[in-house]
C-alpha cells in the first residue's frame, strides 16, 4: 500500500470525506499531494512588489510551520507550481466545483500517475456530488471504488490471473542471470506501487525502502529502462526500472506496468531487461 490517507474538502475548508487506508509508518518521509478541482472566482494578483510578496510568503510559511508542529508533522519541502492568469482560467474551466483532494503517499510515487488516479476518483464519484457541503455521504460501494483505484485493483487482478506463468519465468530468469548479479524482480503499477515481487530476500516492505532511497524518478519512454543506485538493509544495490508498454485501461486511462530488476552493484545485465520485458509483455499484454 503506497497511499495512506485520502481527504476530500472544499477550498473553503469544509471537511467532506477522509479515508485512512493504512497506518502511516514511523520515521518515514511521506508526500502530501494536492489536487485542485476548483474553479477560481477570485481575481489573481500578479503585480506584487518584492516587499509585499515577501510579507505574503512569510505569513504563509509561518502558518504552515505552526500548523505542522501542532499536528506533530515536519515540513521539509514545499513545491509551488507557478501559473499565469490564462493557464489558471483554462484549468478552472474544466471543473464545476470547489473541490480539493489531498493524499499522503510514498515519496517515490509518480505524481503524474497519482494525478490520473485522483482524477478517476473525482470524475466517477465526486463530481456528481457537488456542492459538497450539502451532498450525501459517500456510499460503501463508492468507497470500495476509491480503494480499488488507489490500490490498482484491475492491475493486481491481471497479475494474479497470470501469477504462475510469471513465477515460472522468474525461475528461469534467475537461473540464467544470478551469476551476473541479478538478485530479484518486481512489478509495479503505473505509478510505481509494487504489486508483485520475486526473490528470497525481498518483501513489499523492502521494495518500499529501496524505492524511497532511489530519489526522483524521471519520465521513462515505453519499452526503455534506466538504472539507479539504492540501498537495501544498508547494502548498495542497483535498480533497473523498465516501462513495459502494456497494462490495463481503466475509464480510458492507460496504466502500463513497470518492471524492476534488483542487481548487485556494477552488474552487467546487457540486453536482459529487453528479454524480460518481451516475455512479461507476452504474458500480461
Amino acid at each position: 500500500m503506497t497511499y495512506y490517507v485520502i481527504s476530500i474538502i472544499t477550498n473553503t475548508g469544509f471537511p467532506y470525506y477522509n479515508l485512512e487506508l493504512k497506518e502511516i509508518p514511523k520515521d518515514v518521509n511521506l508526500f502530501l499531494r494536492f489536487f485542485d478541482f476548483s474553479k477560481n472566482s477570485k481575481e489573481i494578483q500578479i503585480d506584487l512588489d518584492s516587499t509585499s510578496l515577501f510579507e505574503l510568503n512569510a505569513g504563509l510559511v509561518s502558518a504552515l510551520f505552526e500548523f505542522a508542529r501542532n499536528i506533530d508533522k515536519k515540513i521539509e519541502i514545499i513545491e509551488f507550481n507557478s501559473q499565469n492568469r490564462v493557464s489558471q482560467e483554462k484549468k478552472a474551466s474544466k471543473y464545476k466545483g470547489d473541490v480539493l483532494i489531498t493524499t499522503q503517499t510514498e515519496p517515490y510515487i509518480l505524481h503524474k500517475s497519482a494525478k490520473a488516479k485522483i482524477k478517476l476518483i473525482y470524475d466517477s464519484i465526486i463530481s456528481t456530488k457537488i456542492p459538497l457541503d450539502s451532498a450525501l455521504e459517500i456510499l460503501q460501494n463508492e468507497e470500495d471504488t476509491i480503494i480499488d483505484i488507489l490500490i490498482d485493483r484491475v492491475a493486481r487482478d491481471r497479475i494474479k490471473e497470470h501469477e504462475s506463468k510469471l513465477l515460472k519465468e522468474c525461475d528461469i530468469f534467475m537461473n540464467e542471470m544470478k551469476k551476473y548479479g541479478l538478485l530479484g524482480i518486481a512489478i509495479t503499477s503505473f505509478d510505481l506501487s509494487p504489486i508483485f515481487f520475486y526473490g528470497d530476500n525481498y518483501s513489499f516492505q523492502s521494495i518500499d525502502s529501496i524505492l524511497r532511497n532511489v530519489g526522483v524518478f524521471p519520465e521513462i519512454p515505453p519499452l526503455e529502462w534506466i538504472y539507479r543506485q539504492s540501498f537495501n538493509s544498508n547494502e548498495e544495490i542497483w535498480v533497473y526500472i523498465i516501462k513495459s508498454g502494456v497494462g490495463p485501461t481503466t475509464e480510458g486511462v492507460f496504466q502500463p506496468y513497470f518492471y524492476l530488476l534488483f542487481a548487485e552493484p556494477q552488474s552487467y545485465l546487457g540486453e536482459f531487461p529487453a528479454k524480460l520485458t518481451s516475455r512479461f509483455n507476452q504474458i500480461l499484454g
